[in-house]
């Protein structure tokens, strides 16, 4: 609906022209609530000629006495009652809207959009979310799936409030605190003949069958797996690609190859797969969170103020 058909849509409903204002509904709940014009007068700090004045406007405006006058006796007629209920009821709604507006102001409600990646929703985002909506109940969560890759341009575009991404984070424009780090870990069948080995150096997989996440939304931890691999002197021999975290370790349960993860693939059931540690200093996985300082709603400060206390932890 556009503007000037909202507004014809409002005026055809109010058809009557109503043409007095809070102010006169406010003098005359005071009236009708003490049902005396000098008492309330002054609890309205104005003159009783004053007060006399609104009200007067008022019924005019309606064409209803309100009140029933006499020199010892104020009593409100049916319209007046009637009147009466009808703004008190307009008063709470307003006082609820006022206190919602500086709720949402607050950021304590409102709604937050938060895109994740595997790692980040087998990683650190779940005890994250937990916290923040313990602290900000009202707050209303939508998470999105979303690879690494596909984030950068939905923060850009103000799409999402933030984003859990693999770090670290190389665009200038987008800010970003770091929320999780983990090493890299091999995950073998379970019969595999390094199984049984406490750690790995990721040179001892060098003549394996690989099983990588796809292009479409891997490509920036496959970069990471593939550079740990340089650095040891070989390039890896992808043999099956999956889409899901639990897509990779399925293939490797069903022996198609080994593959490279996060240790948070500890959190991931999975019979038939054997998860090893790896020794390589550069076998790192980070996870950040990511937002677009340009578009910063109360509510998504709030979540940033929360992972700023995340990062410190990390550093600490």
């Amino acid at each position: 609906m556009t503007s000037n058909s909202l507004l014809a849509s409002i005026d055809t409903k109010m058809s009557i022209n109503i043409r007095f204002d809070l102010k006169q509904m406010k003098a005359f709940v005071c009236v009708a609530q003490l049902l005396h014009f000098k008492r309330a007068a002054d609890a309205l700090f104005i003159t009783q000629p004053a007060l006399s004045r609104l009200i007067k406007a008022l019924e005019s405006e309606l064409g209803a006495e309100l009140f029933m006058r006499t020199t010892r006796h104020v009593a409100l007629t049916e319209a007046g009652r009637l009147f009466l209920q009808e703004c008190q009821q307009v008063f709470r709604h307003i006082e609820r809207g006022i206190d919602l507006a500086r709720s949402a102001a607050a950021g304590d409600i409102g709604h937050l959009t938060v895109a994740y990646n595997d790692f980040a929703i087998n990683g650190a985002l779940p005890g994250i979310l937990e916290r923040f909506k313990d602290l900000h109940p009202d707050v209303t969560v939508e998470l999105l799936y979303m690879p690494s890759h596909e984030q950068y341009k939905a923060i850009r575009d103000c799409l999402i409030d933030v984003g859990f991404l693999l770090g670290p984070m190389t665009e200038p424009d987008i800010a970003s605190l770091p929320v999780n780090q983990e090493r890299m870990v091999a995950i073998l069948p379970s019969r595999h003949p390094l199984a049984g080995q406490a750690t790995l150096r990721i040179e001892q997989l060098r003549d394996e069958r690989f099983i990588f996440g796809a292009p479409s939304g891997w490509s920036l931890f496959r970069d990471q797996a593939f550079q740990l691999c340089q650095r040891a002197g070989f390039s890896p021999n992808i043999h099956q690609e999956a889409t899901t975290s639990i897509g990779i370790l399925g293939l490797v349960a069903a022996n198609m190859g080994v593959s490279l993860y996060s240790e948070c693939a500890y959190r991931i059931q999975r019979e038939g797969v054997v998860i090893v540690p790896l020794q390589d200093e550069h076998a790192q996985v980070q996870t950040i969170a990511a937002w677009n300082e340009e578009y910063q709603s109360p509510t998504a400060a709030r979540f940033k103020a929360l992972l700023g206390h995340r990062a410190a932890e990390l550093h600490a």
